[in-house]
């Protein structure tokens, strides 16, 4: 797993860059996906929701968007240039209400037992250093009955993996570090997601942690 030092710096890193870099590498699917997490935390009508590892606060947005107004968001994130694009775009879009942008780490979070009713974590919780102790902390501050979304990439269908390779090892990085000037970051992008579990270990791991039937839905 990586050191989570290492993960702070090179994020620090490709702040500024960010969210163009995730428009132009995830050809715009990084949008339809954020829309499928909205519907699905919608549906369990939480009053509090934190978005973990919200970095430069796309999904943090569009829970804001997508919930009532009565439900509080908060955007929670160790790499502090990524919470400064977050207020920022938070202030140029004049969100209301405010999105509670944050430093929090996923191994610590700070939060009081059973205080928050979902939590989602989008493309964090590979980047965990230790994934066991991030879902103890995660059902530590869940409220009973409350909820995790974990937004993430993983192993794809067979037939596309040789296609999904070449583009994230070879393709990916090239295209990076034109976006970014920081090819590193995706190089270690690529091997991360590499050497991520499938759905169905990773399932086998979130119910070890304690948690209730896991349901992963492929996209």
């Amino acid at each position: 797993m990586p050191e989570a030092h290492s993960v702070q710096s090179m994020f620090a890193g490709i702040a500024h860059r960010y969210d163009l870099a995730n428009r132009v590498l995830s050809g715009g699917f990084d949008i339809g996906w954020r829309r499928q997490l909205v519907k699905s935390v919608a549906a369990q009508s939480p009053k509090t929701v934190i978005d973990l590892a919200t970095g430069s606060g796309d999904v943090a947005f569009a829970l804001r968007n997508g919930l009532p107004q009565n439900v509080s968001v908060r955007g929670l994130d160790f790499c502090e240039p990524m919470l400064v694009e977050a207020r920022k775009k938070q202030e140029q879009r004049g969100v209301q209400p405010e999105i509670d942008f944050a430093f929090g780490d996923c191994l610590d979070l700070g939060l009081p037992d059973q205080s928050v009713d979902v939590i989602t974590i989008s493309f964090g919780y590979r980047n965990l250093e230790n994934r066991t102790q991030g879902l103890e902390e995660f059902k530590r501050v869940l409220t009973p009955g409350g909820s995790l979304f974990i937004l993430e990439f993983s192993q794809p269908y067979r037939p596309l993996r040789p296609a999904y390779y070449l583009y994230l090892k070879y393709l990916l990085p090239h295209l990076a570090s034109a976006l970014t000037r920081d090819r590193g970051a995706y190089n270690y992008l690529a091997c991360s997601i590499e050497d991520f579990p499938d759905h169905k270990q990773l399932s086998h791991e979130i119910k070890s942690a304690g948690f209730k039937e896991p349901n992963a839905h492929r996209m």
